[in-house]
Protein backbone atom coordinates (compact mmCIF):
# COMPACT_ATOMS: atom_id res chain seq x y z
CA UNK A 1 0.00 0.00 0.00
CA UNK A 2 1.28 3.47 -0.84
CA UNK A 3 -0.04 6.27 1.82
CA UNK A 4 -1.58 9.39 -0.10
CA UNK A 5 -2.86 11.86 2.53
CA UNK A 6 -4.45 12.18 5.40
CA UNK A 7 -8.02 12.56 5.64
CA UNK A 8 -7.91 15.88 7.30
CA UNK A 9 -5.74 17.18 4.04
CA UNK A 10 -8.68 16.59 1.88
CA UNK A 11 -10.94 19.29 2.98
CA UNK A 12 -14.80 18.43 2.55
CA UNK A 13 -16.35 19.65 -0.67
CA UNK A 14 -13.15 19.65 -2.25
CA UNK A 15 -10.84 17.75 -4.09
CA UNK A 16 -6.93 17.10 -4.85
CA UNK A 17 -4.23 15.37 -7.34
CA UNK A 18 -1.73 12.90 -6.61
CA UNK A 19 0.98 11.76 -8.64
CA UNK A 20 1.85 8.61 -7.23
CA UNK A 21 4.29 5.88 -8.95
CA UNK A 22 3.91 7.10 -12.62
CA UNK A 23 0.17 7.27 -11.77
CA UNK A 24 -2.01 10.61 -11.68
CA UNK A 25 -5.41 10.52 -9.14
CA UNK A 26 -7.84 12.45 -7.95
CA UNK A 27 -9.46 12.47 -4.87
CA UNK A 28 -13.36 14.24 -3.48
CA UNK A 29 -14.65 14.07 -0.43
CA UNK A 30 -18.30 14.61 -0.33
CA UNK A 31 -20.69 14.05 2.77
CA UNK A 32 -18.07 12.53 4.16
CA UNK A 33 -17.08 10.09 2.07
CA UNK A 34 -13.98 10.02 -0.26
CA UNK A 35 -13.68 8.94 -3.52
CA UNK A 36 -10.54 7.77 -5.69
CA UNK A 37 -9.63 7.91 -9.33
CA UNK A 38 -7.69 7.70 -12.23
CA UNK A 39 -7.22 11.28 -13.15
CA UNK A 40 -8.29 10.32 -16.76
CA UNK A 41 -11.20 11.55 -18.61
CA UNK A 42 -12.76 8.34 -21.04
CA UNK A 43 -13.20 10.48 -24.47
CA UNK A 44 -9.69 11.09 -24.63
CA UNK A 45 -7.70 10.10 -21.84
CA UNK A 46 -6.05 13.18 -20.69
CA UNK A 47 -5.61 14.71 -17.22
CA UNK A 48 -8.89 16.49 -16.45
CA UNK A 49 -7.62 19.65 -14.21
CA UNK A 50 -6.10 23.02 -15.66
CA UNK A 51 -5.74 24.56 -11.93
CA UNK A 52 -3.87 22.10 -9.73
CA UNK A 53 -6.66 20.69 -7.10
CA UNK A 54 -9.37 21.91 -8.77
CA UNK A 55 -11.86 18.69 -9.89
CA UNK A 56 -14.53 19.82 -9.08
CA UNK A 57 -17.84 22.53 -10.81
CA UNK A 58 -18.71 25.82 -9.73
CA UNK A 59 -21.36 24.09 -7.06
CA UNK A 60 -18.62 21.52 -5.90
CA UNK A 61 -21.21 18.74 -6.82
CA UNK A 62 -19.93 16.94 -9.58
CA UNK A 63 -16.49 16.22 -10.59
CA UNK A 64 -15.43 18.46 -14.59
CA UNK A 65 -13.10 17.73 -17.17
CA UNK A 66 -11.60 20.95 -17.46
CA UNK A 67 -10.69 20.13 -21.01
CA UNK A 68 -14.39 18.90 -22.64
CA UNK A 69 -16.99 20.46 -19.89
CA UNK A 70 -17.66 17.05 -19.12
CA UNK A 71 -19.09 15.90 -15.73
CA UNK A 72 -19.25 13.39 -13.64
CA UNK A 73 -21.04 12.16 -10.62
CA UNK A 74 -18.75 12.16 -7.39
CA UNK A 75 -20.38 8.99 -5.87
CA UNK A 76 -19.76 6.82 -8.65
CA UNK A 77 -17.77 8.84 -11.63
CA UNK A 78 -20.23 8.22 -14.54
CA UNK A 79 -20.61 11.15 -17.16
CA UNK A 80 -24.01 12.54 -16.87
CA UNK A 81 -23.16 15.69 -19.22
CA UNK A 82 -20.52 15.73 -22.24
CA UNK A 83 -18.59 13.91 -25.14
CA UNK A 84 -18.26 11.11 -22.58
CA UNK A 85 -22.14 10.59 -21.65
CA UNK A 86 -22.72 7.01 -19.89
CA UNK A 87 -19.05 6.43 -19.74
CA UNK A 88 -17.39 6.64 -16.00
CA UNK A 89 -13.79 7.30 -14.50
CA UNK A 90 -11.95 4.45 -13.31
CA UNK A 91 -12.44 4.16 -9.92
CA UNK A 92 -9.01 3.43 -7.72
CA UNK A 93 -8.52 1.49 -4.90
CA UNK A 94 -7.89 2.49 -1.37
CA UNK A 95 -7.75 1.69 2.29
CA UNK A 96 -8.20 4.41 5.32
CA UNK A 97 -6.41 3.34 8.47
CA UNK A 98 -6.01 5.32 11.21
CA UNK A 99 -7.13 8.56 9.74
CA UNK A 100 -4.71 7.58 6.52
CA UNK A 101 -5.89 6.93 2.69
CA UNK A 102 -3.68 3.97 1.16
CA UNK A 103 -3.81 2.97 -2.41
CA UNK A 104 -4.05 -0.27 -2.47
CA UNK A 105 -1.59 -2.00 -5.50
CA UNK A 106 -3.37 -3.37 -8.88
CA UNK A 107 -1.66 -5.33 -11.75
CA UNK A 108 -1.63 -1.64 -13.55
Amino acid sequence: MIKLCSTEELAEGHSKGFEVAGKHIIAVKKYGDIHLYKNACPHLGVRMEMVPDQFLDTSHSLIMCAMHGALFRIEDGLCISGPCLNQALTEVSFEINEEVIYLVADED
